[in-house]
């Protein structure tokens, strides 16, 4: 079983599975709804579907979860991770002031690190509670990410990431006499309109085709990540938006030896995008596991086409972190 998931999901050429990941989530609802179709009908039909689910979780694992209360320790701290789509300085939500809205989302939270994707260097003004502050140089030409925090930033950088305008960025963060380091996230973006009134087999094809290539760029940007995740000399937290569901490879890829806030300590369906009312989750906080998640919380808020998320953190007795 294995060998297959890792040829099917792990192959240099994700072709019709890597596309197929991107909508895992409603085929597996269909499976559910006939799965409750054929118990009532009691046919055996039902055991078809119960094999279909019962497979998607030994291979993607949980992807509902219940509720668990959040816990504290002393010298924990709390993270959020948003896309923030420019704090909606284009209209693209039909929402006034949707934009204060955001920074008064994060003021009311205060979360004691905040990593943004899609910020926009006029709203720091707004965000005069954190001291310190880590974004995209402004002579670059990548979409502007951004790590707020409460706590002093000794270090910074990029690993600019090639042929992409999206970007990862990260910050070395001085926590209760230890160092951490956060990873902003921002995986290249599929780019794609939905268009309902074209259906051709024509611009099917150069839908799909965009979609291979995204994902391939995606899988290229995570191993990237991992690599630069390995050679760190502090622990590692991983937030941001990575364009892709937890049933693709690409976050596979990402998480391999962290934890998921969400899996750890989420509830429902940990949604933080929607396509055409399809939910998806494609925004994470990971940590490595010298880190302990004590509480995970999803905000059902439309000032940006993301929701965010947050999670509450502490450290484990240091192993990897240099002083």
């Amino acid at each position: 079983m294995g060998i297959l998931v890792n040829y099917f999901w792990g192959g240099k050429d994700a072709g019709f599975f890597g596309v197929f990941q991107l909508v895992t989530l409603p085929i597996l609802g269909c499976h559910l709804l006939c799965f409750l179709y054929w118990v009532f009908k009691g046919s055996k039909w039902a055991l078809a579907s119960l094999f279909v689910m019962g497979l998607s979780y030994y291979v993607f694992g949980n992807f509902y979860k219940g509720g668990q209360d959040a816990k504290s320790k002393e010298g924990d701290f709390t993270v959020m991770s948003y896309n923030a789509m420019g704090f909606n300085r284009f209209d693209q939500i039909n929402m006034p002031h949707a934009g204060d809205s955001i920074s008064a989302f994060i003021i009311e939270k205060s979360p004691d690190i905040v990593c943004l994707q899609e910020h926009a260097r006029s709203r720091k003004k707004q965000l005069m509670q954190y001291r310190y502050l880590s974004e995209t140089p402004r002579n670059s030409s990548r979409s502007i990410q951004a790590i707020f925090s409460k706590y002093p930033i000794i270090g910074r950088g990029s690993l600019n990431l090639p042929e992409s305008t999206n970007n990862i960025i990260f910050a070395d963060v001085a926590i209760n006499n230890d160092t951490i380091r956060v990873y902003n996230v921002h995986l290249e973006s599929f780019k794609i309109v939905p268009n309902d009134t074209d259906i051709s087999s024509k611009a099917s094809e150069k839908v799909y085709q965009r979609i291979k290539s995204t994902i391939t760029t995606q899988r290229r940007q995570a191993k990237l990540l991992r690599e630069h995740i390995s050679a760190s000399p502090f622990s590692a937290l991983v937030c941001g938006d990575f364009n892709n569901t937890q049933f693709s490879r690409v976050f596979r890829l990402v998480s391999e030896g962290m934890e998921d806030s969400f899996q750890v300590m989420g509830n429902g369906m940990g949604k933080t995008y929607s396509v055409k009312g399809v939910p998806l989750r494609i925004d994470y906080i990971l940590a490595e596991n010298r880190f302990e998640f004590l509480g995970h919380w999803n905000y059902e808020k439309k000032y940006s086409d993301h929701e965010p998320v947050m999670a509450r953190v502490s450290l484990r007795p240091n192993e990897k972190t240099i002083h």
